[in-house]
């Protein structure tokens, strides 16, 4: 019995270490980081405001049950990942940064104080208020999203893990509405609308 029960042991550590083979590891803190800095340079550099910061959150462990800690135990984080950084700057990134400024600063930033507009959990913008968007700036969101998921898609390639584009997203949407100041609007992953 006691042999039979080394050999099932030994048999999933093995299954174990072979399903990991692939990059399980997203760099979690180096995307917030990143996505922190794009965003402060295109909503800075447009004149919005940054909101009073918070105090520090204290450090959560990372995992978060037993199998992602028999995972670290397997296999160590640092050895997981093959670029513990995220690479963000691109002349793609750049040149979308760049959009994305000018149409803050001239028209979108307005929409957004006015409760026009407003972020979604997916990273994007959406009309929060119909009656407040003129019918001649509704084609700024779409210009907006069509960058927005250029961005996301392109700082997953720069990384060459193109897979991470989902969490890259997630990242920044929550980076957005951290970053947002006060009096503006977003929706939360259950489709309501609150005012930050």
């Amino acid at each position: 019995m006691r042999k039979l029960l080394i050999t099932l042991v030994a048999a999933t550590a093995v299954a174990l270490v072979g399903c990991v083979t692939i990059n399980v590891y997203f760099p979690e803190a180096a995307a917030q980081k990143a996505a922190d800095q794009f965003i402060g340079n295109v909503l800075d550099d447009s004149g919005v405001a940054r909101p009073a910061e918070k105090a520090p959150e204290k450090a959560k462990p990372q995992g978060g049950g037993p199998s992602a800690s028999l995972l670290d135990l397997v296999i160590p984080r640092a050895m997981a990942a093959d670029n513990p950084d995220i690479q963000i700057r691109t002349p793609e990134t750049d040149a979308i940064r760049e959009r994305m400024k000018n149409r803050f600063g001239g028209r979108l930033k307005g929409l957004f104080d006015n409760g026009a507009v407003g972020f979604t959990a997916d990273g994007l913008v959406a009309v929060h208020d119909a009656n407040a968007l003129p019918l001649a700036q509704r084609s700024l969101v779409d210009q907006e999203n069509a960058d927005r998921n250029a961005l996301y898609k392109a700082v997953a390639a720069a990384n060459g893990h193109p897979e991470w584009e989902p969490q890259i997203r997630k990242t920044f949407a929550d980076g957005w509405v951290q970053r947002a100041p006060s009096g503006w609007y977003y929706r939360d992953a259950s489709g309501a609308w609150k005012r930050k």
